[in-house]
């Protein structure tokens, strides 16, 4: 088990003492493409800060392959290189003179060497599409959104975490970046066999990657199901503010008109074939 939540409570120490997680109780396995969803302020980025120590919860034990992360004996520098996390606005994070500085920040504080540490950037670089002759000297701050997202992202790859986290990666993100964005974390999970745990309100977007959803309300899990089961459950996801993706809100509408249709369907060419089929039908 990657990552494990005992009874995990968080309470903002702050003159609102705003309660964001209530007895969260989680496993999270090798292997998983988990998609967060939630209204504002219920959770979500409150609980995938805990899984790298960014922060401590107020009770309950947080444990990382295993090692309960919690204490004050525990590594978190270690910790983090196992769990990358990628922010909202991941641009946010870059500080350094160059895209090869910026990206090699994570792997020189390893200690590894410079002949290593040069590998990782240049593959990383490929991996988010950049090219490293091209943008290696570049400064990161005249780069453009989409450029500058895909180099903060890199930094975190460049320290090759077992699990990536991200939230809200593609906000701001044109419809171009989102599709690149996609493909990276399908290869990511797919191919190199990263775990990966996306926040995002693009129901679209979780659907078509997860493999596993959960849905959070007022700091608790309330749903936590693979995609097709959670946007079964359309009432309730309507009860906590949250849409199904359009794609699948079309075909539980036509479902009520009468066309008899798969409704757990996420994508686009699926989704018109199986309209084509309902039509051809009656």
């Amino acid at each position: 088990m990657l990552i494990e939540l005992i009874n995990v409570s968080h309470v903002y120490q702050d003159e609102n003492n705003v309660k964001a997680l209530k007895n969260i109780n989680l496993e999270i396995n090798k292997g998983e493409f988990i998609g967060i969803v939630g209204h504002t302020g219920s959770g979500k980025s409150t609980l995938v800060q805990l899984f790298n120590g960014l922060i401590i919860p107020s009770s309950g034990t947080v444990k990382i392959n295993g090692k309960n992360i919690t204490n004050e004996k525990s590594n978190l520098k270690e910790t983090r290189r196992h769990v990358g996390l990628v922010f909202q606005y991941p641009e946010h994070q870059l500080f350094e003179e160059t895209v090869y500085q910026d990206i090699a920040f994570g792997p020189k504080n390893l200690g590894l060497n410079k002949d290593e540490i040069q590998a990782r950037v240049n593959e990383v670089m490929e991996l988010v599409g950049l090219d490293y002759d091209e943008f290696k000297a570049r400064s990161p701050f005249n780069l453009s959104g989409g450029q500058q997202r895909k180099v903060a992202i890199a930094g975190v790859l460049a320290l090759k975490p077992d699990v990536l986290v991200l939230d809200e990666p593609s906000a701001g993100l044109d419809p171009q970046g989102r599709k690149q964005l996609a493909e990276l974390l399908q290869y990511l999970y797919q191919e190199l066999e990263m775990t990966i745990i996306l926040i995002s309100h693009r129901m679209e977007e979780i659907a078509e990657l997860s493999s596993r959803v959960i849905v959070m309300h007022q700091g608790e899990i309330v749903i936590d199901d693979n995609p097709v089961e959670v946007f079964s459950k359309e009432q309730k996801l309507h009860k906590l503010s949250l849409d199904l993706p359009q794609i699948t809100e079309i075909l539980h509408r036509l479902d009520e008109r009468g066309l008899k249709v798969n409704t757990s369907l996420f994508s686009v060419s699926e989704a018109s074939a199986e309209i084509i089929k309902a039509l051809r039908s009656k």
